[in-house]
């Protein structure tokens, strides 16, 4: 499968082209940035007609935003976070459409449930409410992709939740700041959340690539874990041995919880805090 993808080079989409290319299919980087082993079509949220190459997929995972910031990323500047985010994908979409591309798939989030729904499970099914301007961002772009779809193409939606690990190609993390915050003796805020490894995000797109169209369009929610920061530095603290206090344990109404039966439905297995313990084991070798 030929398969176009934005935002490759970000810290999502580099588990996004890793994991389509390991499994065989023929990456194609829309954006300004090439990656070694993998073709690039010049490409940006700000072009308002772009042209794409013929192509069997599409992925879209780029987002322009303040760095490191998700929620709050229009800084201070909010008409052009729309502007590139909401009217530079209905471009994308537009333009997919004009190359007869027959799949799409849109890297939304857990944001268009809106953070007010604490303590509940979040099902597909449920009516968006989102309580930031990136979760209606998030939810602007699903409703225009469905709208432009039309009966030309599939579209799917991945709606994910907080994402780690070490991108490919890079070395930093999300924990990054949070671990030397720890190690240093800083005073740690307490902190829970919901998480899943990059290497399961790319892996729930490859399944709704290959699964037949019919099993794969609509929403879909990606979510693993729920991790409290006193038991991640407590992991943390245990395989360095840093004589460091933790924080408490968080003791507040717990977040709203994606259920993901959906995409279990496909074979899609995360892989738990056994993939967490792997990955802070796999700090040690960077």
């Amino acid at each position: 499968m030929r398969v176009l993808v934005t935002g490759g080079t970000g810290q999502l989409g580099r588990f996004i082209v890793a994991g389509l290319a390991e499994a065989g299919h023929d990456v194609v980087l829309l954006g300004r940035k090439p990656q070694p082993g993998h073709a690039l079509h010049a490409w940006s949220l700000a072009e308002t007609a772009p042209e794409l190459p013929p192509a069997d997929a599409l992925v879209h995972a780029a987002f322009d935003h303040v760095p490191g910031r998700y929620r709050g990323g229009e800084g201070d500047d909010p008409a052009r976070f729309l502007r590139l985010n909401r009217d530079g994908s209905a471009a994308l979409f537009e333009a997919a459409r004009r190359a007869g591309i027959p799949r799409w798939l849109f890297l939304s989030s857990r944001s268009v449930y809106g953070d007010h729904r604490r303590g509940e499970i979040l099902a597909e099914t449920d009516t968006p409410a989102p309580d930031s301007l990136y979760g209606e961002a998030k939810l602007a772009t699903e409703q225009d992709m469905a709208r432009l779809a039309g009966a030309a193409a599939t579209p799917v939606t991945l709606r994910a939740t907080g994402v780690y690990g070490i991108p490919p190609g890079l070395s930093s993390h999300k924990w990054d700041g949070l671990f030397r915050d720890f190690l240093a003796g800083a005073t740690i805020e307490p902190r829970i959340g919901t998480e899943l490894h990059g290497a399961d995000l790319a892996e729930a797109v490859r399944r709704l690539l290959e699964a037949p169209s019919e099993d794969a369009r609509g929403a879909f929610n990606a979510s693993d874990i729920l991790l409290d920061r006193h038991d991640l530095l407590a992991r943390l603290k245990k395989q360095t041995g840093a004589p460091r206090p933790l924080p408490p344990r968080y003791e507040g109404t717990l977040p709203g919880i994606m259920a993901t039966v959906k995409l279990q439905r496909l074979g899609w297995r995360p892989g738990g805090t056994e993939r967490l313990a792997a990955f802070l084991a796999s700090l040690a070798s960077h």
